[in-house]
């Protein structure tokens, strides 16, 4: 397959999805892209191409692919107990009403674990929680709140019972919770960031980018964030200029803007 065809490729999925390949690591997006391309016998990038503007299922597969659409409700609970125990009860110090964005949210796991960490540690106070993502079904799915017992796993039976209920077969989130998150699509690559932010996740979703994509966007949130703000980034993720970048480092995994 040649060079000008995956060029080619690129500009097309760019077109139609906003999606550009080039601030993903080739030799990873081209394996992986390849991988799927030969399930569903494509004769090159553009054949494959062909078929994705035929056939919507495998469009939504693809992009669901592409964008890695991974997650379950307190993912690395090691983690999650470091920022339920000592990285926010650090920000309430600062601010009685917190702002935090879950970037990359899928299918919308992990703000709302932030939605009922928060309302057990501050249950009188309202906080603003943004969930973004580039991908509309995610999005619409997270909107809904219903999830597999995979997907919850890591969540205590005491919680289950608080939060959730069952009818069914299906686990729905609800609707006080489901009311404290605010969803918007966004692509982090190209639109514009709100700032402000006391927290900032952004967990398991660079995996791909290249060094200067991850780079240019550790850098845009830092900018977002307060001073005093802190960026959760996930377990594969350490952010190894963070210091070049202007963070102070916190926790493993956990980067703070100085005051």
């Amino acid at each position: 397959m040649s060079d000008k065809d995956w060029d080619l490729f690129k500009q097309k999925l760019h077109a139609k999805s906003g999606i550009n390949l080039n601030d993903y690591k080739p030799a990873q997006m081209q394996r992986r892209i390849g991988n799927m391309m030969s399930r569903h016998g494509a004769n090159g990038y553009l054949d494959f191409f062909s078929k994705l503007e035929s056939d919507k299922k495998l469009y939504k597969d693809f992009i669901d692919f592409l964008t890695i659409n991974v997650t379950e409700f307190f993912r690395t609970p090691e983690k999650f107990d470091e920022l339920e125990k000592k990285v926010i009860p650090d920000l309430l110090k600062q601010s009685s009403r917190l702002s935090i964005w879950s970037a990359g949210c899928s299918i919308g796991a992990e703000p709302y674990s932030l939605a009922i960490m928060l309302n057990e540690l501050t249950p009188h106070t309202k906080h603003r929680i943004l969930a973004t993502d580039l991908d509309v079904e995610m999005l619409a799915k997270a909107k809904q709140g219903a999830y597999t017992t995979n997907e919850l796993k890591n969540i205590p039976p005491a919680r289950l019972t608080k939060y959730f209920k069952q009818a069914d077969g299906i686990v729905t989130i609800n609707e006080d919770i489901r009311s404290r998150v605010e969803f918007q699509r966004h692509n982090l690559l190209v639109d514009k960031f709100e700032s402000g932010f006391d927290l900032i996740l952004c967990r398991n979703v660079v995996i791909y980018f290249t060094e200067e994509a991850k780079d240019g966007l550790y850098r845009r949130f830092f900018a977002a964030l307060k001073p005093g703000g802190v960026l959760f980034v996930g377990g594969t993720e350490a952010i190894l200029n963070f210091r070049d970048i202007g963070f102070s480092h916190y926790l493993p995994f956990f980067y703070r803007k100085p005051v």
